[in-house]
């Protein structure tokens, strides 16, 4: 009998065959792990590698002992005229048939539900997706426009906190805002399945909330509500709105549904003016913002989030050379560590401590450990990735800034900066087919952009 024969009788061939299949949807699994558990770089490689190792070790064994009536043994101790190497072949066969049916059918649901998008409309997500739009002002008082941002605001982050949820970045959500535009257009153009929007109308310590949730496919009302409470009652309003997404977007739990952190109605509502000069984004308004969330403080001292902008406040005035930069940047590291004290969920937080500790410290240790607190408190929160990002571009991890300036693009998908750090990524990676795209799409939203058309150009010439 020829060595090729002896391979088939001892089924080596269907052994390799099906160990090929079981580590191919082995690498998929792994595939889709690593990204949700945050698993470290080297994991899906690291597997990659025992499979490899493994193969050879399959083959041999395969060769050197056969499975009898008697159990697993060695094949030179087996009588020939005994073996039932042929009946092994057959449940090896089916075997096999069964892996690739299994791979054909991950295939098919890879291609046809997950990732695919036909002609412009909105694909199919495995994770349920949202996007806030901005809550209209219907008090007769227009000054009360800050009101109804921050709420939405408020229920963007309060949603957002929900790991099983995606949520798209405020920043992405209100362009939108004062435009004409259907569901299902808003929708495509920012990757989600489903909006929430509403009302908002205050009158003194009452208010009227309404707020409705939107298929994306079918531009049909899931659910809606009106609320009429007073201000002091608006956080559970709001942890109202939160849990009825949850409950009709069938979102599965993996804990407890995040609530918000609650106030004096009076603070919440120096918080949430704040919140509006600071978004104006202009050196004339920081300190304004910055006032007005320490006369929410003196209100009440405790209160998270008014720390936070605080820090944020201070710190946006040093940078633009209106305090003091050294000074500037200690406060706003002791307010924003005041913030986490108060409150550990803090994304922004984190990623700003991160990103002080990058930029002014060259402290890449301590930057990597603020990075993951900031990615642990907020995994698809847009300015945490961008710090992920940042911090592996410094450490000369291209490959992984990449993934994590794409990452951050997909939650905020019309942002300016996350569009330009994903064509500077991809433009660092020698792929000048996206890098192009992501400049031409700046351009297309940012026409006022003038630089970018040198950036395009280049890009251009290189691919």
């Amino acid at each position: 009998m020829s060595f090729f024969e002896e391979l088939k009788r001892r089924n080596v061939f269907r052994v390799a065959a099906a160990y090929v299949i079981v580590a191919w949807l082995l690498m998929q699994v792994a595939d889709t792990l690593g990204p949700a558990l945050r698993l470290p770089e080297w994991f899906q490689s690291g597997t990659l590698f025992v499979l490899l190792m493994g193969l050879p070790l399959a083959i041999i064994f395969a060769w050197a002992f056969e499975m009898t009536p008697e159990g697993l043994m060695l094949e030179k101790d087996v009588d020939r005229s005994k073996s039932i190497t042929r009946q092994t072949g057959q449940k090896l066969n089916v075997t096999i048939i069964t892996l690739l049916g299994l791979a054909v059918g991950y295939l098919l649901l890879d291609k046809f539900v997950f990732e695919h998008d036909h002609s412009g409309e909105i694909a199919a997500m495995a994770t349920p997706s949202i996007a806030v739009l901005p809550f209209t002002n219907m008090s007769d008082d227009a000054s009360n426009e800050f009101f109804a941002d921050g709420i939405t605001e408020e229920l963007l982050n309060l949603l957002a906190k929900v790991p099983e949820l995606h949520v798209t970045s405020r920043t992405s959500a209100f362009q939108f805002k004062g435009k004409d535009f259907d569901i299902p257009a808003i929708a495509n153009q920012l990757g989600v399945n489903h909006v929430l929007e509403g009302s908002v109308r205050k009158s003194g310590t009452l208010v009227r909330i309404t707020a409705q949730l939107i298929s994306a496919a079918t531009d049909k009302h899931l659910w809606s509500e009106t609320y009429d409470r007073e201000l002091d009652d608006v956080f559970a309003i709001q942890d109202e709105i939160a849990q009825k997404v949850v409950d009709e977007l069938h979102v599965t739990l993996l804990g407890e549904a995040p609530t918000t952190r609650e106030t004096d109605g009076r603070a919440y509502a120096l918080y949430l003016e704040g919140l509006h000069y600071l978004d104006l984004d202009g050196p004339e308004f920081w300190p304004k913002a910055q006032a007005l969330f320490e006369q929410a403080l003196d209100i009440d001292p405790e209160y998270a989030p008014a720390w936070f902008g605080k820090a944020q406040a201070i710190r946006e005035t040093a940078n633009w050379g209106n305090y003091d930069l050294d000074e500037g940047t200690a406060l706003a590291r002791e307010w924003a560590n005041h913030a986490l004290e108060l409150d550990p969920t803090l994304t922004e937080a984190w990623a700003m401590l991160a990103h002080l500790t990058l930029i002014y410290d060259w402290d890449w240790t301590e930057a990597e450990r603020l990075v993951n607190e900031a990615l642990k408190a907020g995994p698809t929160n847009p300015a945490a990735l961008a710090e992920a990002a940042r911090l592996n571009q410094t450490l000369g991890r291209i490959e992984a800034a990449r993934r994590y300036y794409d990452a951050a693009l997909a939650s905020d998908p019309l942002s300016n900066t996350r569009l330009r750090e994903a064509g500077v990524a991809a433009w660092w990676q020698r792929d000048f087919e996206r890098a192009e795209a992501l400049f031409v799409k700046i351009e297309d939203l940012y026409p006022d952009g003038a630089w970018l058309g040198d950036r395009v150009a280049v890009a251009l010439l290189q691919g």
